[in-house]
């Protein structure tokens, strides 16, 4: 992501005209996507991310539609019929309770009988209006939140009345207390897994993300004579054997030159400026030593990232998600280690190194810096990197939620459905639960996603080319993950206990 003044202000021109494009919604203006005659998809409610569901797969006459996390499950599945009905599991319609007209009438589910009270306008401009009350479909309050009711009021143009049908379905996990058992000893990645969300990605230079993983963690190079040495970790499933480091760089300067990929996928991140990340002569690699660390009661080096340090991988061929799939990941980060400099991120990132497009990046992002409002206090704060724009929520708009981590390790998380919501979280890394910054819509513009599949660790999109001004951050990395699909909240929840038990220090 670039910051010149110039840039700048093209994009908050950009963002404020997005927020026009909302407003007159109200007035007609087409939403992509809306469910066609004989098509069978979600409905998305365009505020909350979520979907159109009956709760609990529930077949019973007279049971309440809600909003709920997207799954592509046949509770959230609807086709909408000739006859203009909107059913559910084949033989159930929406329907307006007891042929109510009223403010107010639940929107429930009932036997098909083509009644004007289960006949429903499904219009360009996102609406869906009940052909015998006039009303709208209504997510009841403005809420977004999982088990909002569903209802008919008075059509008013507000998002929590606009809906649309993503040609691909979303595949979030429907969040469960608790997540599938992973295997005794596992790391994050075996978390993610279990919650059905495989990592694709995964990197620490302190500790093993798999319980089995018996691998290199990262490589040094000293600069006594160019040599480089492999750092491993001490047994499987363990962490760091800084001890050999220790020894490699004694009496000499060790820079990091690769974090190596625990996943199988080769999705390792050398430093931009290296051989195999050509054309990059802006970026240079980190000082091994800058910052040691306990973990697990054994000693550790973080990956600390100064302005022209970053770490590059075109995953696009091994894995990494493109396009409008959803994905999720996290980073162990610091809370004392930041600046305003674009960009802190750890995420998905565009194959060419250009600022190519509003959607072409899907990064977590930590820094003091805040681009559209939004961030509470002077930060550092968990944003997400989705090119064009920082976003601490759905907008410019200010986000009541956003709260600065100052602690000296910090869990930050990013999940994105790629078509119509996604999800930031923060936490201290040493204690307590994850804190969700924002759960719900794309920001406008931003549906769908255009990731293109690379990964990038410590700059902007469009870091290291000539005159560019992506590779100004400071940073820590100490681990993180990315996954394919969209991980549950509960599956995140046990990354973080995870974290906690590993016993940063």
């Amino acid at each position: 992501m670039v910051i010149s003044n110039r840039r700048r202000r093209h994009y908050r021109q950009l963002f404020a005209v997005g927020a026009a494009l909302v407003i007159a919604l109200a007035a007609g203006t087409a939403v992509a996507a809306t469910i066609q005659p004989g098509q069978s998809a979600p409905i998305v409610g365009v505020q909350s991310g979520r979907c159109l569901a009956v709760p609990n797969s529930s077949t019973s006459n007279g049971t309440q539609t809600q909003l709920w996390d997207c799954t592509g499950a046949a509770n959230q599945t609807w086709t909408y019929t000739s006859s203009r009905q909107l059913m559910v599991y084949g033989n159930k319609c929406l329907d307006a309770n007891a042929q109510g007209t009223a403010n107010g009438t639940r929107v429930i589910i009932w036997d098909c009988n083509g009644q004007a009270n289960q006949q429903w306008n499904v219009n360009s401009n996102g609406t869906i209006i009940g052909a015998q009350s006039g009303r709208c479909l209504d997510a009841n309050g403005l809420g977004t939140a999982n088990g909002t009711n569903i209802i008919l009021w008075d059509c008013h143009g507000q998002s929590n009345q606009q809906w649309n049908s993503p040609t691909a379905t979303p595949t979030a996990t429907t969040p469960t207390s608790p997540p599938p058992t992973p295997p005794t000893g596992a790391g994050p990645c075996d978390i993610y897994a279990s919650g059905g969300t495989a990592c694709i990605a995964a990197h620490s230079t302190v500790r093993a993300l798999y319980g089995s993983y018996n691998g290199n963690l990262y490589q040094v190079r000293r600069s006594s004579d160019n040599t480089t040495r492999d750092i491993a970790v001490l047994s499987a499933g363990g962490t760091a054997n800084a001890a050999a480091q220790d020894s490699f760089c004694t009496g000499t300067t060790c820079v990091v030159t690769v974090v190596y990929d625990q996943s199988g996928r080769g999705n390792d991140l050398w430093y931009q400026g290296s051989s195999v990340v050509p054309g990059s002569p802006q970026s240079r690699p980190a000082i091994a030593t800058s910052e040691s660390l306990t973990i697990g009661g054994n000693k550790a080096y973080s990956l600390y990232i100064n302005p022209g340090n970053s770490y590059w991988r075109d995953g696009h061929l091994t894995g990494v998600p493109t396009g409008s799939a959803p994905e999720g990941m996290y980073m162990v980060t610091s809370g004392t280690h930041v600046n305003n400099g674009c960009c802190f991120d750890y995420g998905n990132s565009e194959t060419t190194r250009s600022a190519d497009a509003a959607g072409a990046m899907d990064a977590i992002n930590f820094s003091t810096q805040c681009w559209f409002g939004g961030c509470s206090g002077t930060g550092p704060w968990v944003q997400a990197d989705l090119e064009w724009g920082l976003f601490s929520g759905g907008s410019q708009s200010w986000n009541p939620n956003q709260r600065a981590f100052t602690s000296k390790f910090v869990t930050a998380t990013l999940k994105n459905n790629g078509t119509s919501r996604f999800a930031i979280k923060g936490s201290n890394a040493q204690s307590g639960n994850l804190y969700t910054l924002w759960d719900g819509s794309l920001p406008p513009g931003y549906s769908p996603m255009k990731k293109q599949g690379a990964i990038i660790l410590g700059s902007g999109g469009d870091c290291c080319k000539p005159n560019g001004g992506a590779n100004l951050s400071a940073g820590t990395f100490y681990e993180g993950a990315m996954v394919a699909g969209y991980p549950s909240d509960a599956t995140e929840n046990a990354v973080q206990a995870n974290i906690v038990a590993a016993g940063y220090r």
